[in-house]
């Protein structure tokens, strides 16, 4: 007699997280984990860290820590001394004027962005987006029930984003504008002239703007500059902040924002029913990163100018292939739409997945980041696996 077998029903989600999708980045780096496991030599240019290894003193700050058993709970936005070390260093470096309780320190740059989205997007809400995009504002923002406006900028002008572009966007649902500046993926930097412009029209207009400034230190114009100066629009602002990329912290997970002290009170509430405190020795470590000496994070500005100029170098010798100069982050964006029909390749997509599957490369689509004519190649790596990966995309690529 057969057995019956029950059909298993289906799992019935919440509409909140079937609108958004996996971060194509991190899809990126599961599959190109699961060729080196095939044992596979991958030459990674998909993931969006620093090759470098956190400075020493940092972390001795982080053993010194354990050691002292510095491993109970914390407040939940940050210690004092912490979220004074964030306001400090920002004061020092860009001219802000923020207090300790607008000051909050979070799990990652991308879970203070997360809180702040959510303390600030609500159903309908509508959030200017210029493209290309990170790949979670789009999702966070969704999650929250708000809609993206996108912003669509021209490749030909360096992807430029002006407040008269943004100005033709604004309706009466209009609650938030998001910069990144510097850019991922595209490295595009706006100007101190831009951004002043932008956060003026934002602040007449009674919109938020959420400033990510995760690659501000990586910024190659020579014009060190954060909008968190623009003080006497302050009210107006959420400034989300990283030691990720600034001290080669990625894994450590440390993030912060500076906002009205009502905003951070709000994150704080939020945070407090999610993750609670960072871990308390990696905010050890962070107060070591931010008050110590600053010379590292110079020379490794310094060694991805190097990096960045090898390798859009290398791309542009690639026949069919365009690329402009980032003048920031540590991404390039190249244009590959020559390529698109040939060899069975209708999408960005396509070709990165050939790219890994075929020639062994990782990058990350253009479809992810909001356009279609692009990949985005990440040069924090060294110049031995630069020149690896791009004689494998030559080849590669004038074949099809």
């Amino acid at each position: 007699m057969t057995p019956v077998t029950e059909a298993i029903p289906a799992v019935k989600l919440t509409d909140r997280i079937n609108r958004i999708e996996p971060s194509a980045t991190m899809a990126v780096v599961a599959e190109a984990d699961k060729l080196r496991q095939q044992g596979i030599d991958v030459v990674d240019f998909g993931a969006g860290e620093p090759h470098f290894s956190t400075p020493q003193h940092i972390k001795d700050a982080a053993i010194a820590a354990i050691n002292a058993n510095f491993t109970k709970y914390t407040a939940v936005g940050g210690t004092m001394e912490l979220r004074d070390a964030i306001a400090k260093r920002h004061a020092e470096d860009f001219g802000s004027t923020y207090r300790r309780e607008e000051v909050i320190a979070s799990v990652g740059g991308k879970h203070a962005l997360f809180n702040a989205v959510q303390v600030l997007v609500d159903h309908g809400d509508e959030v200017i987006l210029p493209v290309p995009y990170w790949v979670s504002f789009k999702d966070i923002v969704r999650y929250a029930g708000g809609n993206c406006v996108l912003l669509e900028t021209e490749e030909s002008q360096d992807f430029r984003i002006t407040a008269s572009m943004i100005e033709r966007l604004i309706t009466p649902r209009t609650k938030v504008i998001i910069l990144n500046s510097p850019s991922n993926p595209s490295g595009a930097v706006m100007t101190p002239a831009d951004l002043n412009a932008v956060v003026k029209l934002a602040a007449q207009r009674g919109i938020w703007v959420l400033s990510d400034e995760c690659y501000v230190y990586l910024n190659y114009t020579g014009q060190q500059f954060s909008v968190g100066s623009l003080n006497e629009y302050r009210e107006h602002m959420v400034i989300l902040g990283s030691l990720s990329k600034t001290y080669a912290m990625t894994g450590w997970r440390l993030g912060y924002a500076l906002a009205p002290a009502a905003v951070t009170s709000a994150m704080q509430k939020l945070q407090s029913q999610s993750t609670s405190n960072p871990t308390s020795i990696v905010q050890k470590a962070a107060v070591a990163a931010l008050s110590g000496p600053q010379q590292c994070v110079a020379d490794m500005r310094k060694e991805y100018i190097q990096l960045r100029d090898h390798v859009v170098t290398g791309l542009r010798a690639i026949p069919d292939v365009k690329c402009t100069l980032p003048e920031g982050a540590f991404y390039a964006y190249p244009n590959i739409s020559a390529f698109l029909g040939r060899g069975g390749v209708k999408t960005a997509s396509d070709l990165a997945g050939k790219l890994l599957r075929e020639a062994h490369v990782a990058t990350v689509p253009g479809e992810g980041f909001g356009t279609h004519e692009h990949i985005r190649v990440s040069y924090a790596t060294s110049i031995k696996e630069l020149d690896r990966g791009l004689e494998r995309m030559k080849k590669f690529l004038t074949s099809l």
